[in-house]
């Protein structure tokens, strides 16, 4: 991982970085690598259970480097058609852990993108947000995909379609964000909502964050069918019998992601 995107993992909670303040944290092909690294890190790291997502500087990021465009989108393999476009975090990677977004100024573009993919997001007062591309003369693709069931149809048109920008309050408004914050209060109060997450046992929230994302996309009865088949492999788990013991001693329970 280059120095593009940090990466500190601290207990087990990790905070993932872009890195290119100089450039309002823009994506080049570069910033795009690290990026990838750092989430595929997280993602299979064990000891890292939750994840916080931010950006140094006055941007959270600003999405695409227009003026070096090349890679900003990740590698494509194979020729034409074939190419795969689930490449990265905010594109659809598949990581069950919970990931908060720690908006701390400009989220756009691929920025809000990455925002959408978050269960969780926290915004600075200073923060704005919006998908310019069609001001640019370039579609929005997977904002236009995730936009509309997170915040209804006509409030992500109104985004999508015309390019403006709206401030933290009217994204708090809309159900954009889930909570404002002074700018100086951001990272704590993400990392007090990690803590929160941490109370719960690591195995049995990413089951439960995979129930909720796959169930959206199945019939009631296949639903319940896998969801029951999860049930059964995390309470073969040691940290389910740990959960119990704690709940008959009366005791915190002592999780090991095992």
């Amino acid at each position: 991982m280059g120095s593009h995107v940090l990466y500190e993992l601290d207990g087990h909670v990790a905070t993932i970085t872009y890195n290119r303040p100089e450039a309002l944290n823009a994506i080049d092909g570069a910033l795009r690598a690290d990026l990838n690294a750092a989430f595929a890190r997280f993602r299979d790291e064990e000891d890292a259970w939750v994840a916080i997502v931010t950006g140094a500087g006055r941007a959270f990021c600003v999405g695409a480097d227009i003026d070096n465009v090349a890679g900003a989108a990740g590698d494509f393999a194979g020729t034409f058609w074939e190419r795969p476009t689930v490449n990265s975090f905010e594109s659809g990677w598949e990581i069950f852990k919970p990931v908060i977004a720690a908006v701390n100024g400009h989220c756009l573009g691929y920025g809000l993108t990455m925002a959408t993919w978050c269960d969780f997001v926290i915004a600075s007062e200073e923060a704005t947000f919006g998908f310019p591309e069609v001001r640019v003369g370039l579609p929005t693709i997977v904002g236009a995909i995730r936009l509309p069931e997170r915040i209804g149809w006509e409030r992500a048109m109104e985004l999508l379609l015309t390019g403006d920008r709206i401030d933290a309050a009217r994204a708090l408004e809309i159900g954009l964000v889930g909570r404002v914050v002074p700018a100086g209060e951001l990272l704590a109060e993400a990392q007090r909502l990690a803590d929160r997450l941490l109370a719960a046992a690591p195995l049995a929230a990413r089951a439960t964050k995979e129930m909720a994302v796959r169930a959206r996309n199945l019939p009631l009865t296949e639903a319940i069918r896998f969801g029951e088949t999860m049930r059964r492999m995390v309470n073969s788990t040691a940290d389910a019998a740990e959960g119990v013991a704690a709940f008959r001693e009366r005791r915190p329970p002592i999780w090991t992601g095992t």
